[in-house]
């Protein structure tokens, strides 16, 4: 079974984590069963974006890194304190870990700012929400900050805006499985649909 980690920060982007949870969840129902996803946080009850209450099922440094294949970070919104969790030094120590252990690692949106600021992306390249200030900040990182939806280096996935998580998290599932499967996740969720 190959375990995903979804890590999700006070203020976080809900519908950039639900992609996450539904993809791996459909492929664990529909597609291949060969995928799991497991959430966690800096403590217990995580508020996301526009304040719904959400309780994870580990915290940061309960996890055993090995027992993961893949970390998934959406973004989130500032005014509900995204960075006072995404820039915490515990939550940059497990984006550490699992580079450091070569796994996947997908973030949607402002999710690529902790990945920034933990060094993992330094000198690599990346993306991230395309507003001036965020690419900025992604850049003060050492990121060469490229400008499209997504953008893969060295098992690390970045990407623009909301409208770029479900394939991101089709991408991870590729990672994971294969590119048939996710094909076919893709298209039992309609959304192959809207590319005809």
């Amino acid at each position: 079974m190959k375990k995903v980690l979804l890590l999700l920060a006070d203020g976080f982007e809900t519908f950039e984590a639900s992609v996450f949870i539904d993809v791996i969840g459909w492929n664990l129902v529909e597609g291949d069963n060969s995928t799991e996803l497991f959430t966690c946080g800096l403590k217990k009850e995580i508020k996301s974006s526009f304040n719904q209450r959400f309780i994870v099922d580990y915290l940061v440094e309960d996890i055993d890194i090995s027992t993961f294949d893949a970390l998934a970070i959406p973004g989130g919104f500032e005014v509900y304190g995204f960075y006072n969790d995404a820039y915490d030094n515990k939550f940059l120590d497990l984006i550490r870990g699992f580079k450091t252990n070569n796994k996947i690692i997908a973030s949607i949106c402002v999710g690529a700012l902790p990945l920034g600021k933990s060094g993992i992306l330094k000198n690599k390249n990346g993306t991230v929400y395309n507003n001036p200030i965020r690419r900025e900040a992604l850049k003060g990182f050492g990121v060469n900050v490229i400008n499209q939806p997504i953008v893969i280096d060295d098992n690390v996935i970045t990407s623009w805006n909301p409208s770029t998580a479900i394939d991101v998290a089709l991408l991870l599932l590729e990672n994971l499985t294969t590119k048939s499967n996710a094909d076919k996740i893709r298209q039992l969720m309609g959304f192959d649909e809207r590319k005809n």
